[in-house]
């Protein structure tokens, strides 16, 4: 009989680990897309993207797709299902339309299988723009004030 306290605490600890193992991809995933969005000022979400504007997805693990749109503008869409987006993964979007838009479902295909993985639920878009830096090129510059109307 003491076998069975100790299988029973090895089974816990095996159980505990994938809970684990996706904690620690989403604090990758996480720190990978800090480092993407420093420098870079958060807009209004959108709930939809033009397909032909977007020149690029790129996985950010256990966290969000990010689109690219070009140098200076990417949107981030921290989708439902996160959890399962892995670095690797190829995601299949079915859109129907001219658009990819909020609720949209992205297939997630196993780069090495192409077998599905799992699927994720598209957020809103919230678009990422480059600061715009001074003359001198030395530092960032907030915009100027503008006063209300009327004074």
């Amino acid at each position: 009989m003491v076998q069975f306290p100790s299988l029973l605490i090895a089974g816990l600890a095996l159980a505990a680990l994938p809970a684990h193992a996706a904690d620690t991809a989403s604090a990758r995933g996480e720190k990978a897309l800090a480092k993407e969005l420093a420098g870079r000022v958060a807009g209004s979400p959108v709930r939809c993207l033009d397909l032909q504007r977007i020149q690029g997805t790129e996985i950010f693990e256990g966290t969000a797709i990010v689109y690219r749109t070009g140098r200076n503008v990417i949107y981030v869409n921290r989708t439902l299902g996160a959890r399962l987006l892995h670095f690797d993964d190829i995601p299949v979007t079915n859109v129907f339309g001219s658009q990819v838009c909020r609720l949209d479902q992205v297939r997630l295909l196993d780069r090495s299988t192409r077998f599905q993985r799992g699927f994720a639920v598209l957020g809103e878009f919230v678009p990422y723009t480059k600061r715009k830096r001074g003359r001198t090129g030395q530092g960032d510059t907030a915009p100027a004030a503008t006063p209300p109307r009327g004074e």
